[in-house]
């Protein structure tokens, strides 16, 4: 009896100690996400009459998921490309059309999840209507994926035409049918766009802009989007009708990695 409560006696001081100890340990906090740099803005804030229907949050993309750093469905681009995006946009509702953007500013924690997709040779999921007549395994090699983007910098943006009165879009349900990108007009994703010949992210040489076998008004949007888009700052990559890069760009060198969301940029 008399050891129990010797024991007893030394209990507050240890408890004493071990509430010293655990309050002198450091706390383990979540690191905070990175903000966009001042010179990025929200497209909205620039232009809010630009159509967006950002398509990487959403599950209607090419690995059939949302992508990774894609919170909310908000374009982001730095302050001189959006401001040449609406000099365009300016242009472009006096003769009757709107752009419609698709992607703008993309995380590099979104370039690392379509790289670790593309080397996953057994998720074909949305194989039938992405790239239905690529195999997976060249991807990397023909040039569709990459460990780098320029759309990380800033200034690349994705986006088409879409004629005014703007019609409803179609809602894309997951596990739907698909159909190839190249498919005739009436037989794609109804995204309510003008026909350029292939749908947006088609992984075919259909979709370089020049392509010889698009012709008739198919050719003439591309062409027509191009020259807007020209005349306002902008360079097309040769691959994809839809992808054009303002320059000079801001950050010719660096990768970002601020998440899509309102508040990487909130008051800039």
């Amino acid at each position: 009896m008399t050891g129990l409560l010797s024991a007893l006696r030394f209990l507050p001081a240890a408890a004493a100690t071990l509430l010293a100890v655990t309050a002198a340990a450091p706390v383990a906090q979540a690191r905070p996400e990175p903000k966009a740099p001042e010179e990025f803005v929200a497209l909205r804030s620039v232009d809010p009459t630009i159509i967006q229907e950002m398509r990487y949050p959403t599950a209607h993309n090419f690995m059939g998921v949302p992508v990774d750093g894609y919170r909310q469905p908000v374009c982001i681009l730095t302050r001189p490309a959006a401001r040449a995006l609406h000099r365009a946009q300016t242009r472009l509702l006096k003769q009757g059309y709107s752009l419609k953007v698709y992607d703008c500013y993309r995380p590099q924690r979104g370039v690392d999840h379509f790289v670790r997709w593309a080397k996953d040779l057994d998720d074909e999921t949305m194989k039938g209507e992405f790239y239905p007549r690529v195999d997976k395994k060249r991807l990397f090699e023909d040039g569709y994926i990459a460990e780098k983007s320029g759309h990380s910098r800033g200034s690349t943006v994705d986006l088409t035409l879409v004629k005014l009165p703007v019609a409803p879009a179609g809602p894309y349900l997951p596990g739907q049918k698909p159909v190839p990108c190249y498919a005739p007009e009436a037989n794609r994703f109804p995204d309510n766009s003008v026909d350029m010949g292939t749908g947006y992210d088609c992984f075919d040489t259909l979709s370089h802009t020049d392509d010889p076998r698009i012709q008739g008004a198919q050719r003439t949007n591309r062409q027509f989007l191009k020259k807007t888009l020209t005349d306002a700052g902008f360079v097309n990559l040769a691959e994809e009708w839809w992808h054009y890069t303002f320059k000079p760009e801001l950050f010719p060198d660096t990768y970002f990695d601020f998440p899509v969301a309102r508040r990487s940029v909130a008051g800039h």
